[in-house]
């Protein structure tokens, strides 16, 4: 007479589950570094600028030149270098063959990976703000003659680095695609580049409130229809993006 194990339910993967062990991953890459050192740079900038200055200026003056530093360069090049991280976790060990037989959805996976990006720029904004007030802060520290005049508008800074993320969600999914699409990091370190070096070079094109690299700086646009149409399309471009690449993703047998 033979006794049967019982049966053990097997309980379906979560979202929450893949979401998990990529934040674990994170921890374990220089995701995290580079997410302190960027806004750190910015501020490490403000701080010697209104020293060389020298007199007081606005307080609004040296949070609003962060902000455009943040949305103009060092958030394009970021991302760039955030996407390629996160992608060369399972690129670089070749580990998307056993990660792709595992009993979830396959789209599970990059989604993970989508949200986490998305998590390290939205945390990256919120320090920069904390980081830009602490440097202006300082300099009144260290040179009273200096001090920012008037009153911190850091509800107004947090609303405008607000636009600026969701304003990059486009920027986000077109580099976070190249990068999963491709083993090799090439490709995403080149159209980073290219594409900030475009919108460097051509900042002021009319073309820029649909160029995904120039999209997040049309926020500080004086005309305020350009920013709301640039925010508009970053952010419901990249909803449409990403969901385009996490289907298009999961279809495809194994990165190459």
């Amino acid at each position: 007479m033979s006794v049967s194990s019982p049966t053990v339910p097997v309980r379906p993967a979560r979202f929450a589950t893949a979401l998990a062990v990529e934040a674990y991953k994170l921890r374990r890459s220089l995701a995290l570094l580079l997410a302190a050192v960027a806004p750190l740079l910015i501020a490490v900038f403000v701080f010697f600028n209104l020293l060389r200055i020298g007199k007081p200026v606005p307080w609004t003056m040296p949070l609003q030149s962060s902000a455009a530093m943040w949305a103009f360069f060092m958030l394009p090049m970021s991302v760039t270098a955030l996407t390629a991280l996160v992608a060369q976790a399972e690129h670089g060990p070749r580990a998307w063959d056993h990660l792709r037989a595992l009993p979830l959805p396959r789209w599970h996976l990059y989604a993970a990976k989508a949200a986490c990006v998305l998590g390290l720029v939205a945390a990256m904004s919120v320090l920069l703000a904390v980081l830009a007030q602490l440097a202006v802060t300082a300099v009144g520290v260290v040179a009273p003659a200096a001090a920012a005049t008037g009153a911190p508008d850091m509800a107004g800074l947090f609303l405008l680095l607000g636009r600026i993320f969701l304003a990059s969600w486009l920027l986000v999914a077109v580099q976070l695609w190249i990068a999963l699409r491709w083993a090799s990091f090439v490709p995403a370190l080149a159209t980073g580049i290219a594409g900030t070096f475009f919108a460097v070079v051509a900042s002021s094109a009319k073309i820029g409130v649909v160029l995904p690299w120039q999209i997040p700086v049309n926020q500080l646009a004086s005309v305020p229809a350009r920013a709301d149409l640039a925010l508009a399309l970053g952010f419901g471009g990249g909803l449409a993006c990403f969901a385009l690449m996490l289907w298009r993703m999961a279809r495809l047998e194994a990165p190459r």
